[in-house]
């Protein structure tokens, strides 16, 4: 093919046009690469005759992983449009604002998700409202039918996508994303994953994000592999659907690959035709247990939508590392831009200096970050004196290891000590029966925060307060301040549709939740129970610090 550098996702759409592989399995059906870009085209001549030439040319798409989500995809790529990613767990009047805020001129939903616009004023004409369900948008794509496929050259710098960030523990913002930048990710990921037409991709992260978009569909139209979609995740479905569509490549993201691996083995589970799989924000353990239990090599690295820094994982890296990263990529003191000093450890693995060695991930060179949509203020939060500030905390050892260490949000200040969520969360995950945790701060009655941590348990394990607070006194790396003063256990922690952590609801709930809430109580931890909460609030009131609570 062409220099990668001058390729647009245009070009690359086009070049299957005369393929006759197969290139998407989606609800029963499997269609051609040749089928495939004819549907595109149709859609392309069904954007030119609704879209208004003096309105950014965008088109909101809120859909499962399903053929029409990726038919609009390369129907924005040929004629230069841009897909707005639409979140289905957006709600009310934050999913207005989303459609409005990016402008989106058409809307393409299917019936499931028809009723979260009722009585909403997203600013989309009724008559621009498609439901892919309705027999009414089946007649308006047949008056298209055969469309010839675009030909006009698509610049590299045009943009193509418009993906909300996860809001995880702030407002989501539209991450910039154009044709030449996804097509640049496409080549690099084929030679990461060493993708090929001989391959099946199979895709259950939602459409809308970066990470199945990004490693998934994209590098697999570049390849010409054939892209297998669920519709949504399952986990306990997830090895027979790999089986039924002959999936050898997978994208994931790491809390969905802990559900898989906390599903119950089978004797069979080598049994598939499963390769490799790329993604981020897995565990050791996670990745050692599925790479194990389904003959599965695993690539894990850090990474954003935004793509502005990459860490990448390399041979005998230590347990518990993100990798290393090219020189420019730093960790800074994001109060005096001077880098944190490197981080110590005592004989047990214990972050010795957290508040000096902690600090803000920064790609110090240019990145390939172009942007968020019409948000100066977010913009000039990610890029400060030339260099790109990611938001994300980690520290580094002496080797130059980076460690995770949370968001920006997850700093935690307890008995006038700092410390981020992340270390302690990889500590709870080694206790038994535990999925996935979550570790925040929570207000102090008298001053600053308590730990709180949410455990997500698996099926059928009752939590054992006598053997948690055992375990955790026997954790050489556990900082005496990290442990947590109140455990919330939840069958089902709160999660975005890309399965991230909703920190924020865990945040604003505290202990004032449905899930059953321990408190540690001279060293052990005992039900938090409504007297419990009395006195707390009456603490509070009592150090004039009632506000806190009450917001």
């Amino acid at each position: 093919m062409s220099d990668p550098m001058l390729m647009s996702m245009a070009d690359i759409v086009r070049a299957r046009a005369h393929d006759d592989g197969p290139a998407l399995k989606s609800d029963g059906r499997t269609f051609t690469y040749r089928e495939w870009v004819q549907c595109c085209a149709d859609r392309a001549a069904l954007w030119e005759a609704l879209r208004d030439p003096q309105r950014p040319p965008h088109i909101g798409v809120l859909l499962d992983n399903v053929a029409e989500f990726t038919m609009w995809l390369g129907a924005a790529a040929l004629c230069g449009a841009t897909v707005v990613g639409i979140n289905p767990t957006r709600r009310g009047e934050q999913l207005a604002h989303d459609v409005r805020h990016t402008e989106c001129q058409v809307l393409v939903t299917e019936a499931a998700w028809l009723h979260l616009f009722d009585d909403l004023d997203t600013g989309v004409a009724a008559s621009h409202l498609l439901d892919t369900d309705h027999p009414s948008y089946a007649a308006l794509v047949s008056r298209h039918a055969g469309a010839a496929v675009p030909t006009e050259p698509v610049a590299p710098s045009t943009q193509y996508l418009l993906l909300f960030t996860s809001g995880t523990s702030g407002t989501p913002k539209a991450v910039i994303c154009t044709q030449g930048r996804l097509a640049g990710v496409c080549h690099a990921m084929v030679g990461v994953v060493s993708l090929t037409a001989a391959d099946v991709t199979y895709i259950s992260m939602p459409l809308f994000h970066s990470n199945a978009l990004f490693t998934g569909w994209a590098p697999s139209v570049l390849a010409g592999a054939c892209v297998a979609l669920r519709r949504k995740f399952s986990a306990s479905e997830f090895i027979d659907d790999v089986r039924r569509h002959g999936a050898t490549y997978f994208n994931y993201v790491g809390k969905p690959l802990a559900y898989v691996v906390a599903t119950p083995p089978r004797p069979d589970d080598l049994d598939n035709p499963l390769v490799r799989g790329f993604g981020n924000e897995a565990n050791d353990a996670d990745l050692a247990a599925f790479a194990e239990r389904f003959g599965c090599r695993l690539i894990d690295g850090y990474g954003q939508t935004e793509t502005g820094a990459s860490i990448v994982r390399v041979p005998n890296m230590p347990a518990g590392s993100l990798g290393m990263a090219a020189p420019s990529v730093m960790v800074l003191n994001p109060d005096t831009g001077a880098e944190c000093p490197r981080a110590r450890f005592d004989e047990g693995g214990r972050l010795l200096n957290a508040e000096e060695a902690i600090g803000e991930i920064v790609n110090t060179a240019q990145s390939s970050f172009e942007g968020y949509w019409n948000n100066p203020e977010a913009e000039a939060e990610r890029i400060r004196n030339g260099a790109y500030w990611t938001g994300d905390l980690a520290y580094r050892d002496d080797a130059g290891f980076f460690y995770f260490a949370g968001r920006t949000a997850d700093w935690i200040r307890v008995d006038g000590e700092n410390f981020a969520a992340a270390p302690v969360e990889r500590v709870l995950a080694r206790f038994p029966g535990v999925v996935l945790p979550a570790v925040y701060g929570v207000p102090d009655p008298v001053v600053g925060d308590r730990a709180m941590a949410a455990l997500q348990l698996n099926d059928g394990v009752e939590f054992d307060p006598t053997a948690f607070a055992e375990f955790l006194a026997a954790q050489s790396d556990l900082g005496p301040k990290w442990v947590p003063t109140f455990v919330r256990i939840a069958r089902q922690l709160p999660l975005t549709q890309t399965n991230k952590v909703l920190k924020r609801e865990l945040v604003t709930q505290r202990w004032n939740c449905a899930d059953p809430v321990w408190v540690r109580d001279a060293g052990v931890y005992r039900p938090f129970g409504a007297a419990d909460a009395e006195a707390l609030v009456a603490a509070f009131g009592a150090h004039g610090r009632s506000a806190v609570i009450d917001r």
